[in-house]
C-alpha cells in the first residue's frame, strides 16, 4: 500500500512538473553549490518524518536531484545529493511515528508506539548530526572514498564524546 501511494506522489509530482520548476527557478547557479547535498538531506529527513514514507521521499526528491544537476557534467554532486536524499528519506522514516516501519517495529517489540519513536531519536539524532556534517563537506571534497573516511572518523569521535560525557555522569 505504502508503495502504491509512492508511486502516486511520483504521478502527481510529475503532473505537476515539479523537477522542471525547480531546474527554472534556481537555474544553473546551484550545479557548483556545495550545501545541496546538506540541503537535500535535511529536506529528505523533514519530508519522510512528515508523510511517514521513505519511499514518496525517493520519489518525490530524487527527480529534482536530477533535474538541479541535469545541464552540467557535475556527476559527483548529483550522486552525493541522490545519497544525501536516501539517508535523509531511511533517517526521516526510521523516526516518523506514522511509519509503517515504527509502527512494526514497536509492535514486534511489543512495547507502546512512542515509547519506541522516543528511545530511537537519540540515535538517530546523534547519526543525522554526523551525517549533517559529512554531507557539508562532501560538498566541498566531492570525492567518496575521501569522504567515507571522514564520516567514519567523526562518527567514531562523536561516540568517544558520548562515552566520555556518560562516564563523567556516572563518576558525578
Amino acid at each position: 500500500m505504502i508503495l502504491v501511494f509512492a508511486w502516486s506522489l511520483k504521478g502527481v509530482g510529475d503532473a505537476l512538473q515539479i523537477s522542471t520548476f525547480v531546474e527554472n527557478t534556481l537555474g544553473g547557479s546551484v550545479t557548483n553549490g556545495a550545501i545541496i547535498p546538506m540541503v537535500m538531506f535535511m529536506i529528505a529527513i523533514f519530508l519522510a518524518f512528515s508523510t511517514g514514507s521513505s519511499w514518496g521521499t525517493f520519489a518525490i526528491l530524487i527527480p529534482i536531484v536530477t533535474a538541479i544537476f541535469s545541464g552540467g557534467g557535475n556527476m559527483e554532486m548529483m550522486v552525493i545529493s541522490i545519497s544525501a536524499v536516501l539517508a535523509g528519506a531511511v533517517c526521516g522514516d526510521h523516526v516518523s511515528p506514522i511509519s509503517d516501519t515504527t509502527i512494526m517495529a514497536s509492535a514486534g517489540a511489543q512495547c507502546e508506539h512512542v515509547t519506541h519513536v522516543t528511545t530511537q531519536l537519540p540515535y538517530v539524532i546523534t547519526v543525522a548530526a554526523v551525517s549533517f556534517v559529512t554531507y557539508l563537506i562532501a560538498g566541498f571534497v566531492r570525492n567518496a572514498l575521501i569522504m567515507l573516511v571522514i564520516g567514519f572518523a567523526l562518527m567514531v569521535a562523536t561516540l568517544y564524546v558520548i562515552k566520555q560525557i556518560a562516564g563523567n555522569k556516572q563518576t558525578a
